[in-house]
């Protein structure tokens, strides 16, 4: 089979920010066996090209020997036609790539991305998207407000991709003129035309975040002017104020997004901290929350969980009847489903139940080791009810 030949076929041929991918509805796609072929890779540079074609062949390879002649050939196809795509030259600015392939299904998904991905190459019964799951929490979308007494610049950032929405100035009058107004009289006057446009700055940001919908906003910039700024904004606005930072009016774009992405870093860090410890004190008192890997499937089946918590880079081994979705924790998955006969398939637990989180409208946190999960207990829920 070609890849002209596959009838659900989306390939960007332009960088994408990774919160523009429909997780959900590729969460919702699944089969009785495994024909969906999970790839990412990081792509930039001739190292990793190298890189990426050991790996690809090793996993190839082992895949093949792993599987009955049947599903070997529809494994085969599926290479086919993903494998233009898996090592077609990287667009500019594209450090990593993510492709979703199964010749059965006639289904092939390429995106192109300016964040880099870890390496990994899974055939399963649905597209495989912890990995995709974990690049979106750590590259949100949100916006950077560069301003000083004069100029002020919002730049959205969403996966590393950097794009001035607004831009806005003043002229202002720097230097009193002998014979002109008094000093006292012309400082009075200058501070009225900034906080005028300081004012008009707020009131354009609070529309182009709520535009954007992005998960809050920077103050960056020389000077007193953001905290000026930061005064002048409503409440609400405010409150989307995730950090103040001390930068030149003219950064260079990458150093803004670096300086930006280490402040979203800490936010995400704070909000996966108080998750894990809103979990731990409806655990000790008995509240709204489960914990282990049984406990949290059964809530995520009943569809009572609000936020799922995975401990980050945690997997854990089980199988699943695509039939009728029994999942359970085994290192050696039966022949069939003890339950309805059907093809048992191994799986990660922990992909499952985040594919169950998708599908149910629950929200995902990942924490770390020492947020209260462990090895034992992978998982984590705050109820719903």
């Amino acid at each position: 089979m070609q890849s002209s030949e596959v009838q659900d076929k989306l390939t960007f041929e332009e960088l994408l920010p990774v919160t523009d991918i429909d997780i959900r509805s590729l969460a919702e796609i699944y089969d009785e066996q495994d024909i969906y072929l999970s790839v990412y890779l990081p792509v930039s540079g001739r190292e990793n090209e190298h890189l990426n074609r050991i790996f690809v062949d090793s996993r190839v390879s082992a895949i093949k020997k792993a599987l009955d002649p049947e599903i070997r050939s529809e494994f085969e196809k599926t290479f086919e036609i993903a494998e233009f795509s898996i090592f077609d030259s990287p667009i500019s600015g594209e450090k990593g790539r993510i492709i979703f392939a199964s010749s059965k299904a006639s289904f092939l998904h390429v995106y192109k991305l300016a964040v880099e991905p870890e390496q990994s190459f899974v055939l399963d019964t649905s597209p495989y998207l912890l990995p995709l799951a974990r690049l979106r929490a750590d590259y949100e979308d949100y916006g950077v407000l560069l301003v000083d007494s004069q100029e002020a610049k919002f730049t959205c950032i969403r996966s590393d991709i950097a794009e001035e929405k607004k831009h806005l100035s003043t002229d202002l009058m720097n230097k009193h003129k002998k014979g002109g107004w008094s000093q006292a009289r012309f400082n009075h006057l200058r501070k009225g035309a900034i906080k005028s446009f300081l004012t008009e700055v707020a009131e354009n940001a609070q529309g182009t975040c709520d535009q954007l919908q992005t998960k809050g906003l920077i103050l960056a910039g020389p000077g007193e002017a953001k905290q000026q700024l930061m005064e002048l904004m409503p409440q609400e606005m405010q409150h989307k104020v995730l950090g103040v930072i001390d930068v030149p009016i003219d950064i260079p774009r990458d150093e803004l997004v670096e300086a930006g992405n280490a402040v979203l870093q800490e936010t995400r860090q704070s909000e996966s901290r108080d998750a894990a410890e809103k979990l731990k004190s409806e655990i000790l008192k008995g509240g709204l929350a489960a914990h282990g890997i049984e406990d949290v499937k059964a809530a995520l089946e009943q569809a009572r969980v609000n936020t799922l918590l995975i401990l980050n880079d945690s997997s854990v081994a089980g199988w699943l009847c695509e039939r009728c979705q029994n999942l359970q924790v085994s290192a050696n998955p039966p022949e069939e489903c003890d339950r309805c006969g059907g093809p048992a398939s191994a799986v990660d637990i922990v992909e499952e139940l985040y594919e169950l989180a998708q599908r149910s409208g629950a929200e995902v946190e990942f924490v770390e080791k020492e947020d209260f999960l462990d090895s034992d207990d992978v998982v984590g829920a705050l109820l719903r009810y």
